[in-house]
């Protein structure tokens, strides 16, 4: 992130969808300023996926941190809500 910049989100945000535009648009992956999820319908890809975007954030001199990952997951929370393979839910200490 770009410190001391007003707008320095929406340039964070810009760069990252220029960079993973072709995915984004194809569905593979979800970019939410610094959060990324990678939602595959079957096991099979998945890790290529994976690999394929951890290396092109590694070419763009960006990274990630392990401990805040989840991997292979079937549901994960984000901006309050629970994303799963039976749809879309709000967390239960939001109702």
């Amino acid at each position: 992130m770009f410190f001391g910049l007003t707008n320095s989100p929406t340039t964070f945000q810009a760069i990252i969808k220029n960079i993973f535009h072709n995915l984004i648009n194809k569905g593979d992956v979800m970019i939410f300023i610094n959060d990324v999820l990678v939602g595959t319908e079957m096991k099979e890809g998945h890790n290529e996926l994976v690999e394929k975007i951890l290396r092109r954030l590694e070419e763009n001199d960006l990274y990630i941190k392990l401990e805040k990952c989840e991997w292979k997951v079937r549901e994960v929370g984000f901006l309050r809500i629970i994303m799963g393979p039976k749809g879309i839910k709000i967390e239960k200490e939001k109702v």
